[in-house]
């Protein structure tokens, strides 16, 4: 019986270890988002989708940021360095010759940039990863700059209540 009771204490001890993002439902943060774009931008707030637009911003952004999961082992190959942000971007240009890829401080998530142009515009994705959570903000502009700014300034003011210490 005390072995039972030790093994359970072990495995509750890392269950609680791996509580993943802060924040599982974005309504509570969809002011802050709207804010963050512009005055002119707005909001559409779900528990697990923020969708915003700002027709009067520089670039007209569109934003979709959105709460999921990512269980195929992607965090932990990054966080082993099996899988380096090189390899990423790599994986990235096969896709489109213009994607960039940077890194973005996330506190104890994993998390990078990819900036691409497309035909009609550009766009700039944010990934985030803690504990198998995914958080990913996808901006689509008219221009690169603009996305990646988008991306950017939502980044900065949400992911530090998102992610979490």
């Amino acid at each position: 019986m005390r072995c039972l009771i030790m093994i359970l204490s072990c495995l509750w001890s890392q269950a609680v270890l791996a509580l993943g993002f802060a924040v599982h439902d974005l309504t509570a943060l969809a002011e802050d988002a709207r804010t963050t774009l512009g005055k002119e931008a707005t909001v559409q707030a779900e528990p697990f989708q923020l969708l915003l637009t700002c027709p009067g911003c520089d670039g007209a952004p569109t934003i979709a940021l959105q709460l999921g999961r990512l269980t195929d082992g992607t965090e932990g190959r990054i966080r082993s360095g099996k899988t380096t942000m090189g390899a990423l971007e790599t994986m990235c240009v096969k896709k489109n010759p213009d994607c960039r890829l940077t890194t973005l401080p996330a506190g104890p998530g994993v998390a990078w940039i990819t900036s691409y142009a497309f035909e009609t515009g550009a766009g700039a994705t944010a990934i985030v990863l803690r504990d198998g959570d995914l958080l990913t903000i996808d901006a689509r502009s008219i221009d690169r700059g603009a996305a990646e700014d988008a991306v950017l300034r939502l980044s900065q003011k949400l992911l530090p209540r998102i992610v979490g210490r």
